[in-house]
């Protein structure tokens, strides 16, 4: 079940292909381990896109991308996972991660206001950049491991109760014969 609702949102491995950026590994790419959609493959790529998605800079799905490649997880899934930081969220989660960036230093919250730009984000980088980096970095990893598991743990329990479901319609035609 996971494997087919994934399938579905993916993008394809053609539009992943056409990224200039990914030229750069050229063969590379051409690792089936890249395309194919299994439970390592799903837990590495949650891993890495949910990572790169709490990380305030631009291209993100490159840098996805490229970290995608070496570990050999699935490329299209780690790129869209990306997206979940987007317009809508991106505020909530740098704010977010500024505020946890301000506990972990012990540093007094500044007052600031969002801005969907990289001035903006250059200009901040001057006055809350050490709490908002940390705290996205705290934020990434924590994402990451938890988006690890839970798909890991999530693929398992789709697989055993399909297996389930097998059994017992297997044991039904039985029981009726």
């Amino acid at each position: 079940m996971p494997k087919k609702t994934i399938k579905k949102y993916l993008p394809s491995p053609e539009k992943i292909k056409q990224m200039r950026i990914l030229n750069l590994f050229g063969t590379m790419l051409h690792d089936g381990n890249l395309w194919h959609l299994n439970r390592r493959s799903a837990r590495g790529a949650f891993a890495v896109g949910l990572f790169w998605a709490w990380m305030p800079l631009p291209f993100q799905m490159v840098f996805s991308a490229v970290m995608a490649i070496p570990l050999r997880v699935n490329l299209p899934l780690s790129v869209a996972l990306v997206w979940i930081s987007n317009p809508l969220t991106m505020p909530v989660m740098l704010y977010l991660s500024y505020l946890i960036g301000t506990v972990v230093l012990k540093a007094p919250p500044e007052p600031f206001a969002f801005e969907a730009s990289f001035a903006w984000l250059i200009h901040s980088m001057q006055t809350i950049g050490k709490p908002l980096i940390t705290g996205c970095l705290l934020m990434g990893i924590t994402a990451s491991i938890i988006g690890y598991f839970a798909i890991d743990w999530l693929w398992r329990f789709s697989v055993k109760k399909e297996k389930l479901a097998r059994f017992l319609k297997y044991k039904q035609r039985r029981d009726q014969r």
